[in-house]
């Protein structure tokens, strides 16, 4: 489909995007992706081969979930499930998808991360690319560039696909604004994750400041706001979804926290106990530490020091971290703030009156992204 069929939507099939979203964000991604690495081909068939890297990690996997919050943020503010309006809304949510490409890309860079979703990172692939190719240079180094650049490529693209969605002028002014807060704010979340690592910030509020940075305004509440702001939705509405949104983000970056140690590698996509080897400094582990200098624990204290940022940390290791989390009680104490950000979440949606069938669909993410079972 021609790049100008994409933007006014001729050709397109309405579908109830309602029915599945993730599905719908995938195709819509293909097809836009497609036409790009097209145009990386017209000017040089080595860019095209990287460009196809990023389609391939975009495509890949992943759940889809700020594209989803974002297009329930605009069925709740009164947007509608079919038309040309839809069509142009499910593109500019599929945006967000590679905003989360560009920001996962850097931060393997960040945390070194030699896995993603099961497969290599992108910098390990084109280390290995460069090796097997025999080229001149360093392989870690050719690794790191073409991760960096691929990124800027992918938050680029992003920009490219929001403004040629065939938003109204008027919802496209509309959208920005949160679209731009999103994009600093997660960045901030990163630079302050960096840098409490740097200063072995233990504190609770360090780690629920990066919290609501990195993940309740990037992952829930601003794409909420983006497509409500798009359909147009009233303050009433704008109001209760940024509460929603920013309980329901922390809690579900705290869930995400409790994964990254206890979780299985086969859900998560990466390896158990990679949280404690990068030696991010989560609310669970201020929790743990914090417990442990209350209850004068020197052994557990020493232990969570000690593996935190331990790049070599066996699984036995990690096991012995899981039983000193749970014993200090900090996996009891992170599980009751999810749950009590999860009620709060619920209780501003319970108060709201929104339409159906967002209302539904926004408690059973709720679900989806907090629930240890789900």
């Amino acid at each position: 489909m021609p790049l100008e069929d994409l933007v006014t939507g001729r050709g397109a099939t309405e579908v109830a995007v309602d029915d599945d979203i993730p599905e719908q964000v995938r195709q819509t991604l293909a097809d836009y992706l497609r036409i790009r690495v097209r145009e990386c081909g017209d000017l040089d068939p080595a860019v095209a081969g990287a460009a196809e890297e990023l389609v391939d990690f975009v495509l890949r996997g992943g759940k889809r979930i700020r594209p989803t919050f974002a297009w329930w943020g605009w069925r709740a503010g009164g947007g509608s499930a079919l038309g040309p309006e839809a069509t142009a809304m499910l593109r500019a949510a599929s945006s967000l998808e590679l905003i989360q490409a560009g920001a996962l890309m850097h931060d393997d860079l960040i945390d070194g991360s030699a896995t993603r979703r099961g497969s290599p990172t992108v910098h390990v692939r084109f280390s290995e690319f460069h090796r097997e190719h025999g080229y001149a240079g360093e392989p870690r180094d050719f690794g790191l560039a073409a991760a960096v650049l691929l990124g800027d490529l992918a938050l680029s693209w992003a920009d490219d696909m929001l403004r040629s969605a065939g938003l109204a002028s008027g919802a496209l002014a509309r959208a920005l604004g949160p679209w731009q807060a999103m994009r600093t704010e997660v960045l901030a979340g990163q630079y302050l994750d960096m840098l409490g690592q740097a200063r072995a910030d233990e504190t609770p509020e360090a780690a629920l400041r990066i919290d609501e940075l990195k993940a309740a305004s990037y992952t829930v509440q601003r794409p909420l706001e983006f497509g409500a702001e798009t359909a147009g939705a009233d303050r009433a509405t704008l109001g209760v979804l940024r509460r929603f949104g920013a309980d329901i983000g922390v809690a579900f970056q705290l869930r995400d926290d409790l994964l990254g140690v206890f979780g299985d590698p086969e859900v998560t996509g990466k390896p158990a106990g990679d949280d404690l080897r990068e030696g991010k400094r989560t609310l669970l582990v201020a929790e743990g530490m914090l417990r442990a200098k209350q209850q004068s624990d020197e052994t557990a204290l020493e232990l969570l020091e000690t593996s935190l940022g331990e790049a070599e940390l066996t699984r036995e290791g990690v096991q012995r971290v899981r039983d000193a989390l749970d014993r200090l009680g900090a996996v009891e104490a992170v599980e009751k703030r999810i749950g009590t950000l999860t009620e709060s979440a619920l209780s501003a949606l319970h108060e709201a009156e929104l339409p159906e069938p967002a209302a539904r669909a926004l408690e059973r993410l709720t679900v989806t992204v907090t629930d240890r079972d789900a």
